[in-house]
């Protein structure tokens, strides 16, 4: 059974997340799926633009806490829609947590609807939102994304357009993207790829610079007994042994 789901209309190729018993989390074999659908779509030359949804009312959890993606497989997917040579772009209808921030922010464009929300949710497990910060961190406003990482706190449609995070939100999402694929339709595929290259240079640079750092501090508190402590306590539905 596949948990990415594959759509085309109008050369919009729509990859959906698809993996609904743990709200889409990005498991080993869902990021390895979502990887070589991304790849034969970036060699389609009938696929001008891809969208990546969701099914449920996840677009995604984060890391899968039961069937973790290695590190490595979860850079290499983040840079692999970065380096894509068209354009990916989010359409979210729902929630999005940790890990599945940086696969939104990997993403040229996203726009979700005004009942989204979003959360960094790392430090409440005792763990930090290390990998996906080589997508976050060139392209969101660093003060908000201060605030956001620190408390772990709830945030809206709004306030994720506002620092970087979404293209744009609105009551009816389609209506939002629809403008931004038929602009892509409009435009010549290799001027497409050329211009996805001059907004990507900085997070390639990143991912040049602090993917082996982040990918190792990641593994490092992984195993850390804090983060056993904390993904305890969310499995178990309690608060962890250090909140106050």
């Amino acid at each position: 059974m596949t948990l990415i789901g594959r759509t085309r209309a109008r050369g919009i190729e729509t990859l959906t997340l698809d993996s609904p018993h743990n709200r889409n989390a990005l498991s080993a074999t869902l990021v390895g799926e979502l990887a070589a659908a991304l790849a034969e779509a970036g060699k389609d030359g009938d696929v001008r633009a891809i969208v990546l949804t969701h099914t449920g009312n996840t677009f995604s959890a984060g890391a899968d806490l039961k069937e973790p993606p290695d590190p490595d497989a979860l850079v290499g997917l983040l840079r692999q829609i970065v380096e894509l040579p068209k354009p990916v772009l989010a359409r979210v209808t729902g929630h999005v947590r940790a890990g599945g921030l940086g696969l939104l922010a990997a993403c040229d464009m996203g726009v979700a609807s005004a009942r989204s929300s979003f959360a960094f949710t790392e430090v409440r497990i005792g763990v930090a939102p290390a990998v996906i910060s080589l997508t976050l961190l060139p392209r969101t406003d660093p003060r908000a994304l201060a605030r956001h990482y620190l408390t772990g706190a709830r945030f809206d449609a709004p306030e994720a357009v506002r620092t970087g995070l979404l293209t744009a939100t609105g009551d009816d999402v389609d209506a939002v993207l629809e403008p931004l694929l038929d602009g892509l339709r409009k435009a010549a595929p290799e001027a497409l790829a050329e211009t996805k290259q001059l907004l990507t240079a900085r997070v390639l640079e990143a991912f040049d610079r602090d993917a082996a750092h982040l990918t190792a501090l990641s593994a490092r508190l992984f195993s850390s007994a804090q983060a056993h402590e904390g993904m305890t306590a969310f499995l178990e539905r309690r608060d962890p042994a250090w909140a106050l």
